[in-house]
C-alpha cells in the first residue's frame, strides 16, 4: 500500500485529506512510503492500548489499522447483544437462539485449527495485557481462555469483556458472522439481505454511541478523530 506525500497533478486526491483504514489481518504489512510508522504492527502498537484506542495519540495517524481482526469482529462486540435481541427478525446461531457468548465459545474451540494464527502466532503479543492467558502456544491459549471464560461465577463484566476483545483481536469472525441465521419461518429474503439489514442496525448502534463524549468504541472514535472532509481509503490485507 502506498500513500503519496503530494498528489499527482492528474489526480483528484488531496493527500492532506487522505485517510486510510487497513482491515488488519493477523500478519503485518510494511508501509512502503515515507511514513512515521514502518509497518501496520507499529501503527497498532502506537494506536491501541489494551484493546482501546489511545486517544492522546490517535490524531498522529493518517493510516489506521483496525484494532479487531477484520470488520466482522465489530459486528459481534458484546454490547451488540441488545441489537440482536431487539431485531425484528428472531435470529439463531447453530440452530439455537443467538447469544454472542455462544459465538465466542465456538471461535475459541476452533482456535487450534486457525492456519493464520499458527503461521503468525507471535502476533499474540497484542493480547498480553489480558491477565491469566497463557500465550506460549495455541493449545495453552485455547485452554486458558476457555477456562477463564467459562468461570462465570467469578468473572465480572470488565474481565469477561477483556477476554472477548482479546479473542476478537486474533481470531477472524467472518465465518461465524455468516452463520447467524433467521429462525425458521422468520425471513423470506436471502442470507446476504438479512446481513445487510443487521449491518444497518449495527451502524445505528455505533452512530448513537458516537454521540457520547467519552465513547470507547473504535469506529466512533475513528470518525471523531479523522479530519473533516476526509477522503477515505479502505485497504484489506
Amino acid at each position: 500500500m502506498e500513500l503519496h506525500s503530494t498528489p499527482r497533478q492528474d489526480s483528484y486526491l488531496n493527500s492532506e485529506k487522505l485517510f486510510a483504514i487497513v482491515d488488519l489481518d493477523i500478519q503485518f504489512q510494511e508501509i512502503s512510503q515515507n511514513y512515521p510508522f514502518s509497518d501496520t504492527e507499529a501503527i497498532f502498537e502506537h494506536l491501541y492500548y489494551e484493546a482501546k484506542v489511545n486517544k492522546t495519540k490517535a490524531n498522529q495517524h493518517r493510516i489506521w489499522v483496525t484494532g479487531l481482526i477484520h470488520k466482522e469482529a465489530y459486528f459481534i462486540e458484546p454490547a451488540l447483544q441488545s441489537v440482536f435481541d431487539t431485531f425484528p427478525i428472531k435470529l439463531n446461531f447453530n440452530s439455537v437462539p443467538l447469544k454472542l457468548e455462544d459465538i465466542y465459545l465456538a471461535m475459541s474451540e476452533n482456535m487450534e485449527n486457525d492456519i493464520d494464527l499458527k503461521n503468525n502466532f507471535k502476533t499474540c503479543h497484542r493480547i498480553n495485557y489480558c491477565t491469566g492467558l497463557d500465550c506460549n502456544s495455541i493449545e495453552s491459549l485455547t485452554n486458558s481462555w476457555q477456562k477463564q471464560f467459562k468461570t462465570k461465577t467469578t468473572l465480572n463484566k470488565t474481565q469477561k469483556d477483556e477476554l472477548i476483545y482479546a479473542l476478537l483481536t486474533i481470531i477472524k469472525a467472518k465465518n461465524y458472522w455468516k452463520k447467524i441465521a433467521p429462525k425458521l419461518g422468520e425471513w423470506t429474503g436471502t442470507p446476504a439481505q438479512l446481513r445487510d439489514q443487521l449491518t444497518l442496525a449495527i451502524g445505528e448502534f455505533y452512530s448513537k454511541a458516537g454521540e457520547e463524549e467519552n465513547t470507547e468504541y473504535h469506529i466512533p472514535v475513528f470518525f471523531k478523530t479523522a479530519p473533516k472532509n476526509l477522503i477515505l481509503y479502505n485497504e484489506t490485507l
